[in-house]
C-alpha cells in the first residue's frame, strides 16, 4: 500500500548578518518547523523617496534603498496531536517560539536576530517587525488552546528571490514546490550551504545528488537541494 506523501512545513530559523553578505545559522533561538503551514504569502516591495508634494518644489528623488516585506498568519493548536508527542496544555507555549525570535541577544550589539523563513522553494531572510497574537478556544479553566499568529518580516532591500524549480526524478520524486532549496551567495561553498541546515558533514552527499563538480566554489544564485 503506497505510503502518504509528507507534507513539507515551513520553518523559522533565528540567523545573523555579518559584513557583506555573509550570513550564519545562530543555535538560540532553536529553529521553529509551523505545525499548520500558512495559506498564503503577501509580499510587499517599497521604495523609499521625498520631495514632489510642494507647488514649485522639487522632483521627487530617490532618498534611500528600498525594502521588501513579507507578512503571513500561522495557527497553533493544542487539541491536535504534536509532531514530537509531547502534551501541552497552553497554546502560548508554542507560540512564545515565534515571540523569541524578536528577543535581542545578549552581544555587545543587544540587536535581536535575523530570521530566515524556508518553504520548500521559497526563501526570505529580515528582521521581525511584528507579532500579532490572537487567542481562541479557551479551556475550562481559562487556557487558551488555540491562538492565529500574524508575522512580519522585512528587510532593507528590494529583492525577488525565484529559484529554479528541480524536476521529480523517473518513477517518483518530490512534487514541483516541495523540494527545499537554497540559492548561493557570494563566497558560498557547498560546506557553507551545508553548515546552514545545520549538516555541516553531508556537503559531499549534497553536492554528488546535485552534480557539482567544484564544491568548493558555486556562482552567486547557483540553486542547490540541500535536503538530499
Amino acid at each position: 500500500m503506497p505510503q502518504p506523501t509528507k507534507l513539507l512545513k515551513a520553518e523559522l530559523r533565528a540567523i545573523d548578518f555579518g559584513q557583506g553578505d555573509l550570513v550564519t545559522d545562530l543555535a538560540e533561538p532553536a529553529p521553529l518547523v509551523v505545525q499548520f503551514n500558512p495559506e498564503t504569502l503577501k509580499l510587499a516591495f517599497a521604495n523609499q523617496s521625498a520631495g514632489g508634494n510642494q507647488a514649485g518644489g522639487g522632483a521627487t528623488q530617490h532618498v534611500a534603498q528600498g525594502s521588501t516585506k513579507l507578512d503571513f498568519d500561522l495557527w497553533f493548536d493544542v487539541t491536535v496531536p504534536q509532531p514530537n508527542g509531547d502534551t501541552v496544555n497552553d497554546v502560548r507555549k508554542l507560540t512564545k517560539k515565534v515571540v523569541d525570535l524578536m528577543q535581542p541577544r545578549e552581544n555587545p550589539r543587544g540587536v535581536p536576530p535575523g530570521v530566515r523563513f524556508l518553504w520548500g522553494t521559497f526563501l526570505f531572510e529580515g528582521m521581525m517587525d511584528s507579532v500579532n497574537e490572537t487567542l481562541e478556544l479557551f479551556s475550562e479553566d481559562g487556557r487558551p488552546l488555540r491562538a492565529g499568529v500574524s508575522v512580519s518580516l522585512s528587510q532593507q532591500k528590494i529583492q525577488f528571490l525565484l529559484p529554479e524549480q528541480t524536476p521529480p526524478a523517473q518513477g517518483g520524486g518530490a512534487a514541483p514546490g516541495t523540494v527545499p532549496q537554497q540559492q548561493a551567495r557570494q563566497g558560498d561553498s557547498v560546506q557553507s550551504m551545508a553548515a546552514r541546515e545545520g549538516r555541516p558533514d553531508a556537503w559531499q552527499g549534497i553536492a554528488a545528488a546535485n552534480g557539482i563538480e567544484n564544491p568548493r566554489r558555486l556562482a552567486p544564485g547557483t540553486v542547490v537541494n540541500t535536503r538530499i
